[in-house]
């Protein structure tokens, strides 16, 4: 495992500020330093998952990788373009620190087993339920800072009606969306009423500060509130069981993928739906689409 610190101190203590940082080493008393619980775990494992389970502790204790790590766990690692502009102006990493930071964070992730190949893609192991207990209200009290959220604001949820993943609204959406201080709003039993459908498809749409879509499926509804949506400019927060189910021309926007193999899979995607919703309220550019604007005809 390298240093988290490594981009952040000069060449001199370098290995022991880091160390430190990662909740291997302390400080005893002034002048002196001891490796940590943490670091025995690692260094000396007691039983076949201590090694692994400190690693994994130590990333999350490590400043930047941490806060990275928690921002994009469950989803893909954003196009390389885009994660250089996230790492310098969500997470404040000094523009001729990056590479040294990327290479630090992959190597660091690869050794705690929290990154996966999936279709060509770097994605994030979520670790949910095996974190530190609290690690998920902490991310999101952090991420809810300055989001301005008015008690009425919605947030319109686009997704199948049938079960069974229609039942995921009640279970998982409506949880998700509380949590993150907006009221959830899905066209099938919300606004329905008199009228035609489409209008009030759209004005949901239209009223909402920020939206959900859930992808698996493919659901032609479902990519045609997308559509309004993405007219209008609204931030979507993408969620998906598979990549397939990902339209190409939307990957570069942050997906949520969740396993239904994972018995907490449920708890895991509440938590990340909450805060990649509030997320999307304070840098709305992640879940916007990007619009190519190519030449005026002459």
């Amino acid at each position: 495992m390298k240093f988290a610190g490594l981009a952040y101190h000069g060449p001199s203590r370098v290995e022991i500020s880091s160390s430190i940082k990662y909740g291997l080493l302390e400080r005893p008393s002034e002048g002196t330093v001891a490796i940590t619980d943490l670091a025995k775990k690692i260094l000396r494992p007691q039983g076949p998952s201590d090694e692994l389970d400190g690693l994994r502790e130590a990333v999350l204790k490590a400043p930047a990788i941490a806060d990275v790590y928690k921002h994009y766990r469950g989803e893909n690692i954003p196009d390389e373009q885009f994660f250089r502009n996230a790492l310098a102006d969500t997470f404040g990493i000094p523009e001729d620190k990056i590479d040294e930071f990327r290479s630090v964070f992959f190597e660091d992730l690869d050794d705690a087993q929290l990154i996966e190949d999936v279709g060509g893609k770097k994605r994030l192991v979520d670790l949910g339920r095996e974190a530190p207990a609290g690690t998920t209200d902490e991310t999101l009290r952090k991420i809810i800072k300055g989001v301005k959220i008015e008690q009425g604001d919605t947030c319109f949820v686009m997704m199948p009606f049938a079960d069974p993943i229609g039942a995921y609204y009640k279970t998982v959406y409506e949880p998700a969306i509380g949590k993150a201080g907006l009221r959830a709003v899905r066209a099938d039993d919300e606004i329905f009423a008199t009228g035609k459908i489409i209008d009030q498809v759209w004005e949901g749409i239209t009223a909402a500060k920020v939206l959900v879509a859930e992808l698996t499926g493919r659901n032609p509804n479902v990519f045609y509130e997308l559509g309004l949506a993405h007219a209008l400019s609204k931030p979507v927060v993408l969620v998906s069981s598979n990549q397939e189910d990902v339209p190409f021309d939307l990957q570069h926007i942050r997906v949520i993928y969740y396993d239904m193999r994972d018995p907490f899979w449920g708890e895991k995607l509440i938590a990340k739906v909450a805060e990649n919703i509030v997320s999307a309220l304070k840098n709305p550019g992640e879940a916007l689409l990007k619009r190519v604007v190519g030449p005026t005809a002459s």
